[in-house]
């Protein structure tokens, strides 16, 4: 069974909800907007859905659920901005394009059902692995970046703490008031 159509459908929709609303954070009123939106398209989807008759009407029905559920997915993932939410979008569509392919499915017997159904199962137990190991992966870009930024101000305390020491040892050349000036001095230089 070819599944080229099902692919295209499913990255069509990430694209396409993705080019949607690009950008960080998204504010209150924008998700209220974008899921309106959507909710909005998946009526008219059904509604399309209501001429149709049989399996066709099935796959239908599948299909205007795969693209909402997708899409509120989407709209989740770039609202949070997290692993876990881009993992949460990437089991989306997965489950997405099973639901269709199963449905498509329904159209045969027998033993070439039995293996179509294998094999849309297949591509989704392949697919939610590979959403795991993207979260796993990107959990562990961001530890390798805290802990990068981490050295990075250790290093830096440190520097700071040296270069303080080495102004109150000249401050040690002073006396008087001269010698509380340039230790105030120091301190405030140093945030100290």
């Amino acid at each position: 069974m070819n599944r080229t159509p099902i692919v295209a459908l499913v990255c069509a929709l990430g694209f396409a909800c993705g080019a949607a609303c690009a950008g960080d954070l998204m504010s209150k009123d924008a998700y209220k907007a974008e899921k309106d939106r959507i909710k909005a398209m998946h009526k008219a989807d059904e509604d399309r859905c209501k001429s149709l008759s049989g399996n066709a009407k099935d796959i239908c029905h599948a299909e205007a659920s795969a693209r909402e559920k997708v899409g509120l997915a989407d709209l989740d993932a770039r609202n949070q901005g997290t692993p876990k939410a881009q993992e949460e979008l990437m089991i989306a569509r997965a489950d997405a394009a099973f639901a269709i392919e199963k449905e498509k499915c329904d159209d045969l017997a027998g033993q070439k059902k039995d293996l179509c159904l294998r094999e849309a199962k297949s591509m989704l137990e392949k697919a939610r692995a590979d959403a795991k190991a993207n979260r796993k992966s990107a959990d562990a870009q961001m530890s390798a970046i805290e802990k990068i930024a981490d050295a990075r101000k250790e290093a830096g305390d440190a520097k700071r703490d040296a270069d303080y020491r080495v102004a109150t040892e000249r401050c040690d050349t002073f006396a008087g008031e001269r010698k509380e000036l340039c230790v105030r001095d120091a301190k405030a230089r140093f945030g100290k």
